[in-house]
């Protein structure tokens, strides 16, 4: 059974102006999630699906979703606000969507194969891919619990030359998970040590070569009833807020915790890329040159 790839893409129409500034980043024009796309198909995914907002969904199929037609199966799932198990609703006053979490349970109809997931607008890198097939593929491990994966990438290979930026530093204990501590703030300062600042406020070095996650998911099909048992409880607690949010990582450290799953903490050579800063577009652009003139990807997208 082929994998398939979860696409986190519900905030795009607010983040890209309703989808009209998808910024090129290849040499003929790709945009990021062409090449996540390209990295899956290759990689071995059999299907994508992005999760979007229905406000937006004629637009996204015409401007996103018909660059992969031919290419892999494509499928949609719509996050939507009063998406709720029954007996809640909607507090009045709230507009903001209720998390990470609830965007994957958007997809329970439309995913019964292990997945990977990630962010939209995030440019993992080829051996990201290729690492999360194989853990996908893979026999499974003890039936006595769930096994999750993250892909995890050194620190180095995520900061920004234009600013500074938060992380989570992961803790590992015999290659899993076992705690991620957030840093924000992140830089190499003047004097060639990279520092952030802890959740205590202190400034600490960190080292450049810990590894951090940057939201590349891999789950069996049974994460997402464990999902649904999760917001579940999390409505319970904080349904009445405006602007609490469910996360997919506070639903996999619950379940580590609880002795009911663990997560292999997947390192990859990988650079991340993203914009953090609009300047930092150009190193962007010039990075995936960089790449397509070392032959990773082909000047242009098939």
């Amino acid at each position: 059974m082929k994998p398939t790839l979860l696409v986190l893409a519900a905030g795009m129409g607010s983040r890209y102006g309703g989808l009209k500034q998808l910024d090129p980043m290849g040499p003929n024009g790709e945009v990021i999630l062409d090449y996540s796309v390209y990295d899956a198909i290759r990689a071995g995914f059999g299907k994508v699906v992005f999760i979007i907002r229905k406000d937006f969904e004629e637009a996204f199929k015409n401007q996103v979703g018909s660059r992969f037609a031919g290419k892999i199966e494509v499928d949609y799932a719509f996050q939507s606000l009063d998406d709720l198990p029954e007996g809640y609703s909607v507090p009045e006053g709230r507009v903001k969507p209720w998390g990470t979490a609830h965007a994957l349970l958007a997809a329970r109809d439309v995913v019964k194969e292990p997945f990977g997931v990630v962010n939209a607008d995030d440019f993992y890198g080829a051996d990201a891919f290729v690492k999360a097939a194989a853990f996908l593929t893979a026999e499974p491990g003890c039936p006595c619990k769930e096994h999750y994966g993250m892909i995890g990438y050194p620190l180095k290979n995520t900061l920004s030359d234009h600013g500074d930026v938060n992380r989570g530093i992961c803790g590992i204990k015999d290659g899993y998970l076992d705690s991620v501590e957030e840093y924000t703030k992140i830089k190499t300062e003047e004097d060639g040590v990279c520092r952030g600042d802890s959740l205590s406020g202190e400034r600490k070095p960190v080292d450049p070569e810990e590894l951090v996650s940057m939201n590349f998911w891999v789950f069996p099909a049974s994460f997402i009833d464990r999902i649904k048992e999760h917001f579940t409880q999390f409505l319970a607690a904080h349904g009445s807020e405006l602007k609490s949010e469910c996360y997919i990582p506070t639903v996999v450290d619950e379940l580590i915790h609880n002795g009911k799953a663990d997560c292999c903490v997947i390192k990859t050579s990988a650079n991340w890329l993203g914009v953090t800063y609009p300047s930092d577009k150009p190193a962007v652009v010039e990075s995936i040159a960089k790449l397509v003139e070392e032959g990773v990807y082909p000047a242009k997208l098939g």
